[in-house]
């Protein structure tokens, strides 16, 4: 899979549905590809709460897989004016704030439930960062409902394995996370 017939296919795929864009750039990030494409009408390609720009991603990697004849659908994500980009940024801020939280009072803290795509980036972002360094992350609960739980990694104490946590999300603590849309 390279960079030009992912912007042939998907060209063609925009043009057929309809979508203007003026171009499409694609990026080789660690174990995906990146690809973003430019448009002055990125709310059509976006869609409502990115419905659109999920099921062309969809698509595009339905295509490829067909075409190259892979077991697995490729690992790519289709980005439209930034607008992945942002929600990953804002995912990442919130985690940062979640930590401090939890170093604060020692707590473990669950993020609102999210896909495992936002799931990935959390961990990641918290693995990465040398300022996380103390935090550490895990997956609780399973379908829609999974999240991403923060905790200090020297509190894990026998008492807590095996421990069953209970999601901490209220309804009035407005994190942003309600609207990602991977």
């Amino acid at each position: 899979m390279d960079a030009m017939m992912i912007t042939e296919i998907l060209g063609e795929l925009l043009k057929h549905l309809g979508l203007s864009f003026e171009g499409i750039d694609v990026k080789k990030e660690e174990d995906m590809m990146r690809v973003e494409i430019m448009s002055k009408d990125a709310s059509r390609i976006i869609g409502w709460h990115g419905e659109t720009l999920n099921s062309v991603q969809h698509v595009l990697k339905s295509i490829i897989r067909q075409k190259e004849n892979l077991e697995r659908s490729p690992f790519l994500l289709l980005d439209v004016d930034g607008y992945r980009k942002s929600q990953e940024d804002k995912v990442c801020k919130i985690a940062e704030q979640k930590a401090d939280f939890v170093r604060r009072t020692g707590s473990r803290v669950a993020l609102a439930p999210m896909s495992p795509y936002f799931r990935r980036v959390v961990h990641l972002f918290v693995a990465n960062n040398p300022k996380l360094s103390d935090i550490m992350t895990e997956s609780a609960g399973q379908g829609d409902y999974r999240q991403v739980v923060l905790r200090l990694k020297k509190a894990v104490k026998k008492e807590d394995m095996g421990e069953e946590l209970s999601p901490v999300i209220e309804s009035n603590d407005n994190d942003g996370l309600d609207n990602l849309d991977i």
